[in-house]
């Protein structure tokens, strides 16, 4: 009896002496070869070109939700259709979890794997083989819990490939937000530019109205000998002209509509067709035509895609830890504890006990000079993830100062050309006036008439360059992620300690 109780106790104790070392070890391994990452210096100015102005005390365009940037109820439900159907914005999510299960995979190589067998053995021995001269017959059951091959990480190679997992998913996450906001902008400059080629077909319907009620008049004054073949022809080419614009925005609306369905992942419900253009009331209500000067460039450090530019970088930059680990042993266990016996009935009865313990330690000694090779690719590809990061606030720091540029001289041009198609409309009426008292030709007034119109479709256009620049500043500092106002935007902390697994 006491000999069975020590044989309980000495089995009980053999699982506690398979993971005493793997526990040392894991306890040991606090050593890393990543080098510590600190955030490049942005390669830009700290103001944006041309601001010559103090830092502003606004709230950052990024924190302004679309919601209370595009006020037109049309408009936003657009957006939602956008972001409910878009198949771009799909892929976009999708890598995310995809890239959330890489790193859960590489994430799991830290702590060992745990195995319950339970197997059977038989084996049969000739006659002539046998050492008894008989024909032996063998069965083994065996039932154990244990690991294979599990790596202790004692210089952080396992730790530094889970890092740049996670980098690498952190970064697929900012692509996704990066995706959003471009489509967001995308789909509400499409829905601008349908409204503003709407404007134009419908100035191109009242063009031809009103020119073919002119060629009629002059079509009857022709027949009573009051007017010549020139007037009635000079007549008919301003009707042929319109009407030569009103198919062209025609297939333009068509057109219009059709990108704006294929950036909405759907067809666009009629009801939600533009009217128009916002007035020039909306647009200066508009939080982002009240941002006043005196932007910092830091701002660009929100914008998801210079954000991920950045997680690569990291990610980059743990690769470098894991290359150096390779040049140092690599310690792995595999252990087992459990029971045997050569019949089934026996497998638990006292005297059963059965372990292993297997520890391997493989030191490189010669590899053609692999390891130095993956080092210098590892050290290669930070260098070349610095430049894409620091080309990315570059352009990023131009989009913001082209938008700001033109923000600058939009305004300028829209009054300019206001006052130009008041004054075209004052001449094409004084014009009509000195060509019915018989003072001027119909070609006057037929000059006067396409001036007007000429300025008329500048207007249009240079009312949605208005609405564009604005929704190009909008992305260019970050915006379109934020549903509504106050909702939180993820930052990137200046150090990745925060981000170790």
């Amino acid at each position: 009896m006491n000999l069975y109780r020590s044989h309980l106790h000495r089995a009980a104790l053999a699982p506690r002496a398979v993971l005493a070392p793997v526990a040392l070890a894991v306890f040991l391994s606090g050593c890393s070869l990543m080098p510590a990452y600190e955030r490049p210096q942005a390669p830009v100015p700290e103001r944006f070109t041309g601001d010559t102005r103090g830092p502003s005390a606004a709230q950052p365009v990024a924190d302004i939700g679309w919601r209370d940037v595009f006020t037109d109820p049309s408009l936003r439900a657009v957006i939602e259709l956008t972001l409910a159907n878009n198949r771009d914005l799909r892929v976009a999510v999708l890598n995310i979890e995809k890239a959330r299960a890489q790193y859960g995979v590489q994430r799991a190589a830290l702590l060992p794997s745990v195995n319950a067998s339970l197997g059977e053995s038989a084996s049969r021995t000739p006659a002539d083989l046998s050492s008894t001269g008989r024909t032996v017959t063998g069965q083994t059951y065996s039932a154990s819990l244990g690991f294979s091959a599990y790596e202790i990480d004692l210089f952080g190679r396992v730790r530094s490939l889970s890092t740049q997992a996670l980098e690498s998913f952190l970064a697929t996450a900012e692509a996704r937000r990066s995706t959003q906001i471009s489509l967001v902008a995308e789909v509400a400059t499409a829905y601008l530019t349908l409204a503003s080629d709407q404007e134009r077909l419908k100035l191109a319907q009242e063009t031809l109205l009103s020119q073919s009620a002119t060629y009629q008049l002059n079509q009857r004054s022709f027949e009573l000998g009051v007017s010549s073949a020139l007037t009635l022809r000079q007549s008919q080419t301003s009707v042929e002209s319109a009407r030569v614009d009103v198919e062209k925005y025609l297939t333009q609306v068509a057109q219009d509509r059709n990108a704006l369905a294929l950036l909405m992942g759907t067809e666009l419900p009629d009801h939600l067709l533009p009217t128009g253009l916002p007035d020039s009331v909306a647009v200066a209500a508009n939080p982002l035509a009240q941002v006043p000067p005196g932007l910092s460039s830091d701002l660009l450090q929100r914008r998801p895609d210079i954000l991920q530019a950045e997680r690569n970088l990291r990610a980059a930059n743990a690769n470098i830890g894991a290359a150096r680990a390779a040049f140092y042993p690599r310690i792995s266990l595999t252990a087992n504890a459990g029971s045997s016996s050569a019949s089934l009935s026996g497998l638990f009865k006292g005297g059963s006990g059965a372990w292993t313990f297997a520890p391997q330690v493989s030191l490189p000694i010669f590899n053609a000079g692999a390891n130095e090779a993956n080092l210098s690719i590892a050290k290669t590809d930070r260098e070349v993830y610095l430049a894409q990061y620091e080309k990315a606030i570059q352009s990023a720091f131009k989009e913001v100062s082209d938008a700001l540029a033109l923000r600058s001289g939009i305004e300028r041009q829209l009054s300019a050309q206001t006052s130009l198609v008041g004054a075209a409309d004052d001449a094409y009426r004084l014009s009509q006036a000195r060509f019915k008292r018989g003072v001027d030709s119909y070609l006057s007034e037929l000059d006067s008439q396409r001036t007007l119109y000429a300025a008329q479709q500048n207007l249009i256009g240079l009312r949605l360059s208005q609405q564009s620049n604005l929704i190009t500043f909008y992305k260019a500092l970050g915006g379109g992620w934020v549903e509504n106002t106050g909702q939180p935007v993820a930052t990137l902390p200046a150090t990745d300690s925060s981000l170790a697994p």
